[in-house]
């Protein structure tokens, strides 16, 4: 019997998670949030408690000491050899990275260097492998990328339509992201479906904060939403999605404090999708709320966030020809039941039809109703466990 942990590393945070394998029991999880300030915020839940101290934590390797010595002090683990594996998830793996790895020294430059990918997370994911490695040196380290499942893309739908040097020489393509989660929820429904996923086409809707949209053939990734970085796709929480690539030169030139392309990309980034229409919030629950009060701004917000989910929808049914499955996921999609109603009403015609009964927060499972030429889910995705499996499966391959 082995702990593994699960780590999801950002900027300024820690996420993580702990397993006892093989069972995959959780034993705890938590967060370490404003890491580099004198106010950052560590929770610990594990059982029914819930612990939360502010203090300093100036970089990732003092919030995995701390991470580690709370396990200790909660008494969750006795003593750190306990501890045998950790997964580390990571959003950009490029073409350099097809399937999860074992890491040494040379796979986490690797990562680091393909920060220029992710610029918001493989950095953050790189501090955090090297603080693991330096505290806990003798366990099984493991990198699971966001972009491996995507490595099954056919050229047509990862390459763009420029000239082929850009793609040659410079890596200029689609990598798509939240793989993880697609990979997951997708096997999910095929259990729930009780039919093998290599048999199915399914499209899963990861709807969070970051939304991306998979066409899945037969068990493999065929086409996503997200593209050469995960800013690409249907509108997003702080994200625009996919623009006229055209606008950001002309920003720079029209607008002052946009002084150049790194500007530009900031704000689409951080300061567009349902926040910027709103003018309010990136939480659906903050506009829904405003919507429902008249708020126009929150209103045209939504619409246009359904408008944009829906023809990636549209387009995948027509990439895989068809579907027997579409997978709701992640934050708004598990629990977005207006959203979802109002996805699926403007896709009628394809013979789409939700069971109101079942489309009602906290309902998992099959939601759609008995007429539905197409199955209808509400999954919830669990990266963190595929996160903790990848890691016992290379753990049990290098032995």
């Amino acid at each position: 019997m082995s702990k593994t942990i699960a780590i999801n590393a950002g900027s300024s945070s820690l996420k993580w998670q702990l397993y006892r394998m093989p069972e995959e029991e959780v034993l705890a999880k938590g967060a370490i949030e404003r890491i580099g300030k004198s106010d950052a915020i560590s929770t610990v839940k594990y059982g029914d408690n819930k612990e939360e101290e502010i203090l300093e934590i100036l970089d990732h390797t003092a919030a995995v000491e701390l991470l580690l010595a709370d396990l200790k002090k909660h008494g969750i683990i006795q003593e750190f050899e306990e501890i045998t594996g950790v997964g580390h998830r990571v959003v950009a793996g490029g073409e350099d990275f097809s399937d999860s790895v074992i890491l040494d020294d040379s796979a986490i430059e690797k990562v680091a260097e393909l920060a220029k990918l992710a610029p918001l997370h493989n950095g953050a994911a790189a501090d955090g492998m090297r603080a693991f490695k330096k505290l806990l040196p003798n366990i099984t380290s493991v990198a699971v990328f966001d972009t491996a499942y995507h490595s099954s893309m056919p050229e047509l739908a990862y390459r763009y339509p420029i000239a082929e040097k850009y793609y040659t020489d410079y890596k200029v393509r689609k990598y798509g992201a939240h793989g993880t989660s697609h990979f997951y929820v997708s096997r999910e429904a095929a259990r729930l479906l009780g039919k093998p996923v290599e048999e199915l086409k399914i499209i899963t809707a990861h709807i969070g904060n970051g939304v991306s949209i998979t066409a899945n053939l037969y068990g493999k990734s065929v086409d996503t939403s997200m593209g050469f970085t995960p800013l690409a796709g249907p509108m997003m929480g702080t994200r625009s999605g996919d623009i006229d690539p055209a606008i950001i030169p002309y920003l720079v030139n029209e607008v002052p404090e946009l002084k150049d392309a790194a500007a530009v990309v900031n704000m689409l980034n951080k300061e567009s999708g349902l926040a910027g229409v709103s003018a309010l919030s990136n939480d659906m629950r903050d506009i829904e709320n405003a919507k429902e009060n008249g708020n126009e701004k929150a209103t045209l917000a939504y619409e246009m966030f359904v408008d944009r989910i829906k023809k990636f929808i549209g387009q995948y049914l027509a990439v895989l020809n068809g579907a027997d499955a579409i997978v709701f996921t992640a934050g708004m999609g598990e629990n977005g039941t207006e959203m979802r109603q109002d996805i699926i009403d403007g896709l009628s015609w394809f013979g789409l039809e939700l069971d109101p009964e079942k489309n009602v927060f906290g309902y998992k499972g099959i939601i759609s109703s008995e007429n539905s030429r197409v199955a209808i889910l509400s999954v919830p995705t669990d990266e963190e466990l595929m996160i903790t499996r990848d890691v016992e499966r290379l753990k049990n391959q290098s032995k």
